[in-house]
C-alpha cells in the first residue's frame, strides 16, 4: 500500500503552530505501512554512491604513491588523493541540479537508470586507468551522470506520508552505511590480487591493473541495482497528458514544475544551508579519516595498510546501518526533528578531537589497544551524527512547498552540498599534508580547524529556530 499525500502542504508542522504537544498526538496516529517494493529499489540505488566512493579509499593513497607523481615524497600525498575525491563533487555540482529539474518534467525513474549506468561506466574507467589525469576523468564521469541522490530522496518523500516518513528516510543512511559496508572491504581486500592469490590472478593483465578487480565488481553491483530498477521501481511523477484539450487539461498548469524562485522559499534555503554544511563536515571527516590511518606514525598517523582501514570502515559500516535502523525512527518518536538534529550535530566535535589523541598514543605506545579502542570511539560517535542526515532530510521534504518542487530542491540542495564536498576532501587533506610538511603547530592544526568547524556545524539548526522553522515531529 502506497502513502496518500497532499501536493500542496508540507508534511510536518512548524512548533509554533502545534507547540510541544504534537508529537504525544502523532504517537496515536496509526502509521501507513511502507510500500516494501518501492524501498527496496531505492535502498538498492542510493547503495551505489558509496560502493563506487569508498571501494577505493582504502587503496587510493597507495595508488597515488605508484603513480610517481608526488617524486616519493610522502607528505605530499594528502594534495592528490583530495584532488581525487573532490573531483566527483565537482561534476556532480554542475550537473545535479540539472537531473533534479529533468527528473521533475521526465520522471525519477529514467534519471535513476542513467545514473546508476554512469556509475557502471565510471568504475570500469578508474581500475584501468594508469595515469593521474585518467583518474580524474574516470571520478568526472562519475560525477556527470549521477544525479541520484537527490532523485531518492524526492521518491522517499513521495511515497511516504507523516505517520512513516521517519520510517522511510531511514533507510537512506541504512543504505549508505550497507554500501559504506561492503565497498572498503572490497578495496581493501580484493586490491593487487596477484599478490594475495598469485595461483588464481596469474595472468599478466592483473599486476598491470592492481585495482580492476575492486572496481569491476563495485561496477558489477550498479548493473544489477540498474536491472532491479528498471523492474521493480513504479513512477512517482505524473506526466501531463497532451491528448485532450478540456478544461481539465486546460487547467492542470498546476501539475507542472514551479519555477525554481517559487520553490526557494526561506525555510527551503535555510534547510538545504545545514544540509551543505552537514555534508561538508561529513566528508571532510571521511577524506582525512584513511588518510591519517594510512600516514606513518612518525609523522602523526597509524601506519595502517590497505585491508586494516578497509576492515575497520567496512565495521564502521555494519554498526552504523544496524543504529539507524534500529534506532532513528524510534529516536524521531522520542526527542523529534529538533532534538535529534542537534544531537547529532553536536557529535563532530569529539570525531575530530580523537585524531590527535590517536596519534599521541601511537607515538607513545605504538598501534595497540589504546589506539583501537579510541578508533572504536570515533566508529561510536560516528553512528550518532549520522541520524542528522535522516533529520535533514525530513526538514527539507517538510520544507518544500509543493511536491511537483521537490526534484528541483533536492537538485538545489545536491547541488550546494556538492559544491561543499568538493571543496571540503582537497581542503581537509591538503590541510593535512601543509600541516605536516610546514610543522604547524607540531602537524595538529588541521585538527584545530576541524573542530572549529565542527562547532560552527552544530550551532546551524539555530537558524531554523530564528526563522521559525523548527518542527516538534
Amino acid at each position: 500500500m502506497e502513502a496518500s499525500y497532499d501536493e500542496t502542504t508540507p508534511l510536518l508542522v512548524p512548533e509554533a503552530q502545534h507547540g510541544d504537544a504534537a508529537p504525544q498526538q502523532e504517537q496515536h496516529v496509526k502509521k501507513t505501512p511502507l510500500p516494501k517494493l518501492q524501498v527496496s529499489a531505492l535502498v538498492l540505488a542510493h547503495m551505489g554512491e558509496p560502493m563506487t566512493a569508498y571501494c577505493i579509499f582504502p587503496f587510493v593513497n597507495q595508488l597515488v604513491s605508484e603513480l610517481d607523481i608526488t617524486g616519493g615524497d610522502e607528505k605530499k600525498v594528502g594534495y592528490y588523493v583530495g584532488m581525487i575525491e573532490s573531483i566527483f563533487f565537482v561534476t556532480q555540482a554542475l550537473f545535479v541540479f540539472h537531473w533534479g529539474r529533468v527528473s521533475d518534467h521526465v520522471g525519477r525513474k529514467p534519471v535513476l537508470m542513467i545514473g546508476l549506468f554512469g556509475l557502471v561506466i565510471a568504475m570500469l574507467s578508474f581500475g584501468l586507468s594508469k595515469t593521474f589525469l585518467g583518474i580524474v576523468v574516470s571520478r568526472s564521469i562519475c560525477g556527470l551522470l549521477n544525479g541520484n541522490a537527490g532523485v531518492i530522496k524526492s521518491m522517499m518523500g513521495e511515497i511516504t506520508d507523516s505517520t512513516n516518513m521517519a520510517q522511510g528516510f531511514a533507510f537512506i543512511p541504512v543504505a549508505w552505511s550497507m554500501g559504506s559496508t561492503i565497498a572498503p572491504w572490497i578495496g581493501g581486500q580484493l586490491s593487487k590480487p596477484h599478490e594475495r592469490w598469485p595461483t588464481l590472478f596469474s595472468h599478466p593483465f592483473w599486476s598491470y591493473y592492481p585495482y580492476f578487480l575492486p572496481c569491476a565488481l563495485s561496477a558489477a553491483y550498479c548493473a544489477f541495482a540498474c536491472a532491479y530498477v528498471s523492474v521493480a521501481l513504479k513512477e512517482t511523477v505524473k506526466r501531463r497528458s497532451r491528448s485532450s484539450s478540456s478544461p481539465e487539461t486546460a487547467s492542470s498548469d498546476a501539475d507542472e514544475p514551479p519555477p525554481l524562485r517559487e520553490a526557494l522559499t526561506r525555510p527551503v534555503v535555510l534547510s538545504i544551508a545545514v544540509y551543505a554544511s552537514l555534508g561538508a563536515i561529513d566528508i571532510a571527516f571521511m577524506a582525512l579519516f584513511p588518510l591519517f590511518c594510512a600516514t606513518p606514525i612518525a609523522l602523526g598517523g597509524l601506519g595502517l595498510g590497505p585491508p586494516q582501514i578497509g576492515a575497520f570502515l567496512g565495521a564502521l559500516g555494519v554498526c552504523d546501518g544496524l543504529f539507524q535502523g534500529l534506532v532513528f525512527s524510534r529516536a524521531v518518536d522520542r526527542l523529534g526533528v529538533r532534538g535529534v538534529l542537534a544531537l547529532s550535530l553536536c557529535m563532530f566535535v569529539p570525531m575530530y578531537a580523537l585524531f590527535p589523541v590517536a596519534s599521541a598514543v601511537a607515538r607513545a605506545y605504538g598501534v595497540g589497544p589504546g589506539v583501537w579502542a579510541i578508533m572504536f570511539a570515533q566508529l561510536a560517535l560516528t553512528c550518532v551524527m549520522d541520524m542528522s542526515y535522516g533529520a535533514v532530510f525530513m526538514v527539507i521534504r517538510s520544507a518544500v512547498p509543493n511536491n511537483r518542487a521537490l526534484g528541483t530542491v533536492n537538485g538545489v540542495a545536491q547541488f550546494v552540498a556538492a559544491v561543499m564536498r568538493a571543496i571540503a576532501p582537497v581542503a581537509t587533506t591538503s590541510l593535512f599534508a601543509a600541516s605536516l610538511e610546514y610543522n604547524l603547530l607540531g602537524g595538529y592544526f588541521v585538527y584545530v580547524v576541524c573542530v572549529t568547524a565542527s562547532v560552527g556545524v552544530a550551532l546551524t539548526p539555530r537558524l531554523l529556530r530564528a526563522s521559525g522553522m523548527w518542527f516538534t515531529q
